[in-house]
């Protein structure tokens, strides 16, 4: 059995940008805990998440960015399709970049097997600690696109 972290991150402090986090409180209210699943809170990204990374097969990654799209616009990046978006997209608010991260694990041969980048549109970026609404109505969609992925990993 192979096991998948997945990874919320961003700023619950700036409305949308902590969506990530807010997906992972969702999955752990709504659905049972498993041994091959571990949720964690990445906050704004730092080189500590390298050894969590390197622990696990796979890597599911949940994050606010800028998609040219409508609020709550969901986009899934899975493998290649993940590297070629962060190899693209060097820019990064937090101290340190997901794509920093994936280095260190390609580095010293822990590279996620099966990884995939699941992104929403933020609405506001502004203080505050709830998420807009078109961005809350975008919570379960990004739930069950998770869930689905790790069960295709299996």
């Amino acid at each position: 059995m192979s096991t998948t972290l997945i990874l919320g991150i961003g700023n619950t402090l700036l409305s949308d940008e902590g969506v990530g986090i807010h997906i992972i409180d969702h999955l752990r209210a709504t659905h049972p805990s498993s041994p091959d699943i571990t949720l964690l809170d990445g906050g704004t990204l730092s080189f500590t998440l390298a050894g969590p990374i390197a622990e696990h097969d796979n890597l599911i990654v949940i994050d606010a960015a800028r998609l040219d799209g409508t609020p709550g616009t969901l986009r899934t990046f899975v493998g290649e399709a993940m590297d070629r978006y962060l190899g693209g997209n060097r820019q990064s608010v937090h101290e340190v970049g997901l794509g920093d991260l994936l280095d260190i694990a390609r580095l010293s041969g822990t590279y996620p097997e099966q990884r995939a980048l699941i992104r929403i549109q933020p609405g506001s970026l502004d203080w505050g600690e709830q998420l807009t609404p078109p961005v809350t109505a975008a919570v379960d969609a990004a739930a069950e696109a998770v869930l689905r992925l790790h069960a295709d990993w299996q």
